[in-house]
């Protein structure tokens, strides 16, 4: 009985302590009343450390002199083991701030420490504390949050780190217009955090963080191409763009693939691809032989879809690697082994684009006769032999691809006769599958037919519009602008129809499938999304270049 008086009597104290400095009128003279509620934070009665979780952050302002043992006392009762106490000092903690906002960046930062509560209602409490920290001063508790991510000055929790993420997000990025105010100073501001943090990321980080900064105004529709240059130096610079290649490195092959691909919007909107064309010219293409079968494809549609924004400077420099890679996959006889069709669209899809830029460098490579007045024009060398051949390729590849079409159309009549049969689910969606493969494939081979066609030509008229609709994308429709990886949603990709396994992985479900695959790893409420093997969907991070992609 004598422990239960003593508890009421803790609750009775704090409510006269707090009572006299309510009613004093210079609350500073109160010092030993405010010094008994700090003492009183350690009570054994529940109710008497909330209701000190309640008191030591309400008149915390008027005694500077305490802040560090107050604000001490208040992280204790913020880990008590009762789950009302630890609720009750985290909507508390932001009052420190209210009238001392030089605390915000302490008060931040203690309470992203504490975005790794697994109770609900204690969790949604820190994301209330936090938001109403960021209404008050969005910079100064942006930058202590970002202290969470950028692990670089030290080491941070991988939970901690994921769960400050997860809040950002969900919580943060919603209402940016809300909270980044001034707009453009602000945009910038969190623009320069989330660089800093890039150095260290994973694939779902990054395409979050990158589809965040699209979402800015100071990178819209309207902004200059320097600002848009901006956005692609970022992606050059997770690319690894300056690093020595090694075929080897398949993280590398798929994080320099994967960048190119969300690096294509910002082509379209006057971004140079200069750095990603030379690095590919200088040190993927001479080794594509090596690269995983798997990776090849998703490479070549990437240059496919890049080369309309190459330079011609840059144009004429990759253009021989290109015909030399197109002439391996254009057999010059029928040799009855299959032609991988998606790789000889891509590739011829590539070279109109290029020539287009720098015709008279396909006289050297193909052995053309395009006059530009210009020394590099070599009209005074004979290039028969290389005409002779290239034009026996492109026939040997028309040839096979009516062959194939003709397959194709007679294949699918063959379809809709097994569909009006079939019995079950499984098997009508088997050929519904067989059917889209097959239209594909027909794309694919209506392509090639309608790109080959102008280059038998002495003096071809090179295709630089966009009157070929790659076979893998959506016929161009007015859309609204989407927010996926690369601001262009893809049609689903199949195999090209012509029975080859080169395009086997593609890029399914409407987008490169690397980029797919690595960026379902940012989970929704903690965890990792790797299976609990490898955490954050790229595989571990690493230190600077060191991160497992995917």
């Amino acid at each position: 009985m004598a422990d239960a008086s003593d508890d009421a009597k803790d609750i009775e104290k704090l409510y006269e302590y707090g009572e006299r400095l309510n009613e004093a009128k210079d609350k500073s003279q109160n010092v030993e009343d405010y010094k008994n509620i700090i003492a009183l934070a350690t009570s054994t009665n529940i109710k008497a450390r909330q209701l000190a979780a309640q008191l030591i952050p309400r008149f915390f302002k008027f005694f500077p002199g305490l802040s560090g043992t107050a604000v001490d006392a208040h992280l204790d009762l913020c880990e008590a083991e009762e789950l009302g106490i630890r609720v009750q000092a985290i909507r508390g903690l932001p009052l420190f701030c209210k009238d001392t906002p030089e605390h915000i960046p302490k008060i931040v930062d203690i309470l992203a420490q504490l975005l790794i509560a697994e109770e609900n209602v204690e969790r949604d409490a820190v994301h209330k504390a936090l938001l109403s920290l960021l209404r008050q001063d969005v910079k100064a508790s942006l930058t202590a949050l970002f202290k969470h991510i950028e692990s670089v000055d030290e080491p941070i929790a991988d939970d901690n780190r994921e769960r400050t993420l997860i809040f950002i997000r969900d919580k943060v990025f919603p209402i940016k217009s809300e909270l980044l105010k001034p707009q453009e100073q602000m945009e910038r501001h969190i623009t320069d955090l989330i660089k800093k943090s890039l150095q260290d990321v994973t694939g779902a980080e990054f395409k979050m963080f990158m589809d965040f900064l699209k979402s800015l105004n100071i990178f819209g529709d309207k902004a200059p191409t320097e600002r848009v240059q901006e956005l692609i130096e970022i992606i050059e610079s997770q690319a690894d763009l300056d690093a020595q290649f090694d075929v080897s490195d398949g993280d590398h092959i798929d994080r320099m693939t994967s960048c190119l691909y969300m690096a294509l919007p910002f082509f379209l909107r006057g971004a140079s691809s200069s750095k990603f064309i030379n690095y590919l010219n200088k040190n993927i293409i001479p080794v594509f032989d090596k690269l995983p079968e798997e990776r090849k494809v998703d490479l070549l549609k990437n240059l496919a879809e890049c080369s309309p924004y190459s330079t011609p400077q840059d144009s004429r420099q990759i253009l021989p690697s290109v015909v030399q890679l197109l002439k391996k996959y254009m057999p010059i006889r029928k040799t009855g082994e299959e032609m991988n069709f998606t790789y000889v669209e891509c590739l011829l899809y590539t070279f109109h684009h290029l020539a287009h830029k720098a015709p008279n460098a396909t006289n050297s490579l193909c052995g053309y006769n395009i006059v530009t007045g210009q020394p590099s024009d070599r009209l005074g060398e004979d290039f028969s032999d290389l005409y002779k051949d290239f034009t026996e390729r492109l026939k040997c590849v028309e040839e096979l691809a009516k062959a194939t079409m003709k397959k194709l159309t007679q294949g699918m009549a063959q379809q809709n006769k097994t569909m009006a049969t079939a019995k079950s689910d499984e098997e009508k969606a088997n050929i519904k599958i067989q059917k889209q493969n097959a239209t594909t494939g027909l794309r694919t081979c209506n392509n090639i037919l309608a790109m080959t066609q102008p280059l038998h030509s002495k003096s071809p008229s090179f295709i630089g519009d966009k009157r070929i609709n790659l076979s893998w994308k959506e016929a161009v429709k007015t859309v609204a602008p989407s927010n996926n990886a690369a601001g262009v949603k893809r049609a689903a990709s199949t195999t090209n129809g012509s029975g080859n396994n080169g395009n086997k992985r593609g890029r399914g479900g409407g987008s490169n499938q690397l980029v797919h695959r690595a960026f379902e790893g940012i989970s929704h409420g903690g965890g990792g999304g790797g299976g609990g093997q490898q955490g954050r969907g790229w595989g571990r991070r690493g230190r600077g270049r060191g991160r497992g992609y995917y």
